[in-house]
């Protein structure tokens, strides 16, 4: 197991719960924060701040997400990708071919009697830890944490199915170019890790280089997604796995009357492998608590089924949507 993959478990899922907490606390910038400032513009955006003027249009829904422009709190901590729970996941077909060696050798880990129906959860938060004074370029690291929760499966002592850890780096860009009805206002470059801190043959993991941007006309986005994968050599646990996964995604997000609907889609079209992902989300109904249905079919719903195909539909609540 190489060190990336040895990732503490319980340090990361307090920082995020930490994350999600900060979401709602951010500090109040002060006269003396402005003067600060060596941009002026950036410096006059700050004291209409303070001032409560007025800043005149609002923020299209990517220069929001990612906190472009003057008047944007320079080190804010945001969300990153959906943060949500769903007591319920129902799937076509349940993957139990990874435990299958440890049955094969009479051990005990072998002997999972897995249910169809479970629980999934989510957390995910980014942080900007640098920007140019007009913050279009900005510097943030993020995390994401989903678990697949056999809750209801009393006979095996509820286990967690699955873990994924997803550490990230990201130069967050905006080029505010038309083009055409639509507007190119994203442009990003990271490094990410993902992991399900597993050992041996239940490990899987890999290490990518990505490129991303954003189109949006309206209330209508288009995000184009790219990847290389760094090979990890003797050790990888799973050297096919953009077979299954490709090399790249497209993910359009709409929103209308404060609801949202998310498609995903990615896959390897020489392999004939991918999988696409519906998501739906409410307007807030208690607090910011939306209701949140979920679509998913093909390959790849965790990492532990990287190479397993199932549909797999659920209901529940997150706190928002991916923009």
């Amino acid at each position: 197991m190489t060190p990336l993959r040895r990732l503490p478990r319980l340090p990361l899922v307090a920082a995020g719960l930490v994350g999600l907490l900060r979401l709602s606390v951010a500090r109040a910038e002060t006269w003396e924060d402005c003067a600060s400032i060596a941009n002026e513009r950036a410096r006059l955006a700050c004291f209409d701040r303070v001032a409560g003027r007025s800043t005149g249009a609002p923020a299209s829904l990517l220069e929001e997400a990612w906190g472009f422009g003057p008047l944007a709190p320079r080190y804010q901590l945001r969300h990153h990708q959906m943060n949500y729970f769903l007591p319920v996941t129902v799937t076509s077909d349940r993957n139990t071919g990874p435990w299958e060696p440890f049955r094969t050798l009479g051990l005990q880990e072998g002997e999972r009697d897995l249910d169809d129906v479970e629980a999934k959860f989510q957390i995910s938060f980014k942080q900007r830890v640098w920007a140019t004074g007009d913050q279009r370029l900005g510097l943030w690291i993020a995390y994401t944490q989903v678990s697949a929760w056999q809750v209801y499966n009393a006979d095996e002592s509820h286990p967690f199915r699955d873990t994924n850890y997803q550490p990230e780096l990201i130069a967050s860009y905006q080029p505010g170019v038309d083009l055409g009805d639509f507007r190119w206002n994203l442009l990003n470059a990271g490094i990410v890790h993902e992991s399900n801190g597993r050992s041996e043959v239940l490990s899987r993991s890999w290490d990518r280089l990505y490129a991303e941007a954003g189109f949006e006309r309206g209330s209508l986005v288009l995000m184009p997604k790219i990847w290389y994968r760094f090979q990890e050599g003797d050790q990888d646990d799973n050297p096919d796995i953009t077979d299954y996964y490709g090399y790249g995604q497209l993910t359009a997000y709409y929103r209308w009357d404060n609801r949202s609907l998310t498609l995903m889609g990615r896959g390897n079209l020489h392999e004939g492998k991918g999988a696409i992902q519906l998501s739906y989300v409410s307007r807030p109904w208690m607090g910011p608590l939306r209701a949140y249905l979920h679509l998913f079919s093909g390959y790849g719903e965790t990492m532990i089924d990287y190479d397993w195909n199932q549909t797999v539909i659920g209901a529940g609540v997150t706190i928002n949507s991916i923009l």
